[in-house]
């Protein structure tokens, strides 16, 4: 084989290299990305409904934090449970015991980032009678935590839909509560963002937003806000 030919063949060969690297790379950047992993501990049915039946695909709000996240349910803020996890959600949680509580603080301390959906006079509808251990929690069940955290939650003064900012949304609640304190907190005294430690707790002063389908209409934004106020909690 000559000099010439050797040449075109080994022109050839880097052509058909370059070209497969420039397809892999390609290919690399169209792959989406992981979504971040979201672990979601909450009383309200989000996941299921409450007769946790086979044909229930969770709720427009799991709808829309999976667009984002791949959400993952715990069970209680025990060190076991938060030892893998940096993002966490608490939608109107049950009680924790003390030692779970401890552990949580620990947790956002050493740099844990959690958004807390506290509210203090749940208007969210259930089928289960007043007592029953499945049913939510009417009121954000605090053993201390939020004092801890330096903020006070008042009750709302009336009951009924309010509009509040959240994410930068205009977001319809259902009886919203009032925070207090040392953090950041938004004019309307539905959001505070402390910075605890390493970590941050953002607290917000109503779950019932996140029921869109109770709520009507003006609701149409609510969850769109929940998932920016997410976004914005894991990139600080």
């Amino acid at each position: 084989m000559t000099r010439a030919r050797w040449g075109a063949m080994a022109a050839l060969l880097a052509l058909l290299l370059g070209v497969s690297a420039v397809t892999f790379t390609a290919r690399q950047r169209a792959r989406p990305s992981p979504k971040p992993r979201l672990a979601l501990l909450t009383s309200l049915p989000i996941i299921l409904g409450e007769d946790f039946g086979l044909q229930d695909n969770g709720s427009p709000a799991l709808t829309a934090l999976s667009t984002h996240f791949k959400v993952t349910p715990i069970s209680t803020t025990s060190a076991a449970e938060l030892r893998d996890v940096r993002l966490l959600l608490m939608a109107q949680p049950t009680a924790q015991t003390p030692e779970n509580l401890v552990a949580l603080d620990d947790w956002v301390r050493d740099g844990g980032k959690v958004l807390l959906l506290a509210d203090p006079l749940l208007e969210w509808p259930s089928k289960r009678p007043l007592g029953d251990p499945l049913r939510p929690p009417p009121m954000f069940t605090d053993t201390g935590l939020l004092a801890h955290w330096s903020l006070r939650l008042d009750a709302p003064d009336q009951r009924g839909p309010a509009v509040r900012i959240l994410g930068g949304y205009r977001v319809l609640t259902d009886s919203p509560g009032a925070l207090h304190g040392r953090c950041a907190i938004g004019a309307d005294r539905l959001v505070a963002d402390c910075k605890i430690g390493k970590g941050r707790a953002v607290i917000i002063a109503d779950a019932d937003l996140l029921n869109v389908g109770n709520l009507g209409a003006g609701a149409q934004d609510n969850l769109a806000a929940v998932a920016q106020e997410l976004a914005q909690l894991a990139s600080r």
